[in-house]
C-alpha cells in the first residue's frame, strides 16, 4: 500500500493497472537483481532489451499494426512509475518508448513506421535522440551538426554528447541543420540506423555522478550517408517544430520519474526510521523525524496529484509547454529536497551505497538539468505571465 493517500486518476483504467502490475513484476524478476552489476559495468546488458520486447513492455503506446501494444501515454506513465519505484534508473526503455517511438508514430511515413517500429517493439532496435552538442545544451537553435543533401542522400557531419542509450542505440534521431543559414527553420530530424552506415562512431560512455548504469555517451558523425527517405516529416525544416511539439511530453516524463522516486524514498525511509533505534526509542518517535516526514509526504502528494493531472491533460491533447515546464522544474526540485531529507534520516547509513537512498541521491540531481535546465523552464513559464 502506498504511503500516499491519493485517489486514482480517471485515466488509471483497469488495463493500465494490469500493465503496471506486469511491468512491476518484470522489474522484480529481470531488472532489479542486476542493478548492482549494471552500476559497476556502467551499462545494462543488451539482452534485457529483447526480454523487455518479449514481455510486451517496449512500445506500449505504439499502434498494434506497427508491432506495439496499442496503448496510450497512460501505459508509458505507469512504466516510468514502476521503474522509479523499483529503483531502475539505468534502463532507457522509457526514452525508447515515450520519446523516440512517438517521433516516428507522429512524423514518420508509412514505410518508416513499418520498417522501424516493429523492431523497436521487439528490442532489435534501441532508440536514442541526438540533440545536445558539446557547445550547445538547451539552445537547440544553435546546433552545428549538418545534414547536407547530396543526390538522394544526406551527408551528416557533427558530434553530440550526453546521449541516453548512446552505447547501445542503433536507431538514432539526429537533430541536424539541413539549411544552416535558416536558423531554427533550417533544422531537420534525420534517422540514422547505425548498423547500416559508415562514418558513425561512439565516443566515451560518460563517467557521471549518478545513473551509472545508463550508457550516456558521445556520438560522432563523419560523412555519414543516409537516404533522403530517412528524413522525418514531409519536408526539410520541420525539425524544430517537431521537437517543440514533443518536448512537453518529455518534460512531463521527467516529472513522473521524479515523483516515483520521491514516493519510493519516502516509503523506504518510513520503514527505516520505524526499525532504527536511537537513545532507547525508534527514530520515528522523535518529533523532528515526524515533522520532516510530514513535509516530505506533503511535497510528494502535491507532486503526485499535479503530475497525474498533467498526464490527464496530455492524454486529452491539452498539455501546454508552460504547464509541462512547471511539472519538470518543480517536481525535480522537490525530488532533490525530499531525497536529501530522507538520506539525512538514515544517518550515516544513508551515505552507504548498500542502501538504495544513496543511489537515489546521486541519480536525482540530473533531473534538474536534462530535458532543459530548470532555469530554462522558468523562462518558459514566465512568458505566460
Amino acid at each position: 500500500m502506498s504511503v500516499l493517500q491519493v485517489e486514482k486518476p480517471a485515466w488509471m483504467t483497469e488495463d493500465v493497472e494490469i500493465f503496471a502490475d506486469a511491468v512491476g513484476k518484470f522489474c522484480e524478476k529481470e531488472l532489479a537483481p542486476h542493478v548492482d552489476s549494471w552500476e559497476k559495468n556502467e551499462i545494462v546488458d543488451r539482452d534485457v532489451w529483447y526480454k523487455a520486447g518479449e514481455a510486451g513492455i517496449l512500445c506500449a503506446s505504439v499502434p498494434e499494426e506497427y508491432g506495439g501494444a496499442g496503448g496510450s501515454f497512460a501505459h508509458e506513465a505507469m512504466l516510468i512509475d514502476q521503474f522509479g519505484k523499483k529503483g531502475i534508473t539505468g534502463f532507457g526503455a522509457s526514452l525508447h518508448n515515450a520519446i523516440i517511438a512517438p517521433y516516428i508514430v507522429h512524423y514518420g511515413s508509412e514505410e518508416q513506421k513499418q520498417r522501424w517500429l516493429p523492431k523497436m517493439a521487439s528490442g532489435e532496435l534501441v532508440g536514442a535522440i541526438a540533440m545536445t552538442e558539446p557547445g550547445t545544451g538547451s539552445d537547440l537553435q544553435n546546433i552545428k551538426t549538418t545534414a547536407k543533401l547530396d543526390g538522394n542522400e544526406y551527408v551528416i557531419n557533427g558530434s553530440k554528447t550526453f546521449i541516453t542509450n548512446g552505447q547501445q542505440a542503433n536507431l538514432i534521431i539526429v537533430v541536424s541543420k539541413t539549411d544552416p543559414s535558416a536558423g531554427a527553420k533550417g533544422t531537420s530530424l534525420v534517422v540514422v540506423e547505425t548498423d547500416e552506415v559508415e562514418g558513425f562512431r561512439r565516443g566515451r560512455n560518460l563517467d557521471k555522478i549518478g545513473q551509472k548504469s545508463q550508457d550516456t555517451s558521445e556520438l560522432f558523425f563523419d560523412n555519414v550517408r543516409v537516404p533522403t527517405s530517412n528524413l522525418l516529416g514531409t519536408e526539410e525544416g520541420q525539425g524544430f517544430i517537431q521537437l517543440m511539439q514533443q518536448l512537453a511530453s518529455e518534460r512531463l516524463q521527467i516529472g513522473l520519474q521524479g515523483v516515483a522516486m520521491m514516493e519510493a524514498a519516502l516509503e523506504q525511509t518510513v520503514d527505516y526510521v520505524k526499525e532504527r533505534k536511537a537513545f532507547g526509542q525508534a527514530v520515528m518517535d522523535f518529533q523532528n523525524t515526524q515533522f520532516k516526514l510530514a513535509e516530505a509526504k506533503t511535497k510528494t502528494t502535491v507532486a503526485r496529484v499535479f503530475t497525474d493531472h498533467c498526464t490527464g491533460l496530455l492524454l486529452e491533447g491539452k498539455l501546454d509547454a508552460a504547464t509541462a515546464s512547471m511539472a519538470k522544474y518543480w517536481v525535480s526540485d522537490m525530488q532533490c529536497e525530499v531525497v536529501d531529507e530522507c538520506l539525512q534520516l538514515h544517518g550515516g547509513y544513508g551515505y552507504m551505497n548498500e542502501y538504495p537512498i544513496a543511489r537515489m541521491y546521486r541519480d536525482a540531481r540530473v533531473q534538474k538539468i536534462y530535458g532543459g535546465t530548470n532555469e530554462i523552464m522558468k523562462v518558459l513559464i514566465s512568458r505566460t505571465l
